[in-house]
C-alpha cells in the first residue's frame, strides 16, 4: 500500500472518529462503524430515539470540496446496504429512516448534515 494511501486511511479512521464523538455528544447511540455488505459500506449507522440514521463521514480540504464528494452512485450504493442491513435487523425497521452526512476539515468541528439526501 502507498504511502498516500495510507495517509488517506488514517485521516479516514480519524475523521469517522470525530463523527462518531459528534452523534454521540447529540445523544445518538453508534450501533456500527464501517459496517460492511455486499452491496457496499455504511461509515457509521446511529440511532437517537426513532430515527435510524445511516451516516456518510467525509474529510475534505473544505466544506464545499467534502459535500460535493457524495456523488449519486455512491448515495444508492449507500441506500442499498441500507437495505440490507434492516433486513439482517427486522427490529429496526419501524424506525423513521435518514440519510445524514459529517463533513470533516481541518482546524473545524465536524458540519452535522441531517437528511443530507433522499432516495426516491
Amino acid at each position: 500500500m502507498s504511502e498516500v494511501r495510507r495517509r488517506a486511511l488514517r485521516h479516514g479512521r480519524r475523521a469517522e472518529l470525530a463523527a462518531a464523538l459528534l452523534l454521540l455528544a447529540k445523544g445518538y447511540r453508534i450501533l456500527e462503524r464501517d459496517w460492511r455488505c455486499k452491496a457496499g459500506e455504511i461509515d457509521l449507522i446511529a440511532r437517537r430515539r426513532h430515527t435510524l440514521a445511516f451516516i456518510e463521514v467525509k474529510h475534505r480540504p473544505s466544506l464545499g470540496t467534502a459535500g460535493d464528494s457524495i456523488q449519486t452512485r455512491q448515495r444508492a450504493r449507500i441506500a442499498r446496504a441500507a437495505g440490507l442491513y434492516l433486513q439482517q435487523r427486522p427490529a429496526l425497521a419501524g424506525l423513521d429512516l435518514r440519510f445524514d452526512a459529517i463533513l470533516v476539515v481541518p482546524w473545524r468541528l465536524p458540519a452535522h448534515i441531517r437528511d443530507a439526501w433522499r432516495i426516491d
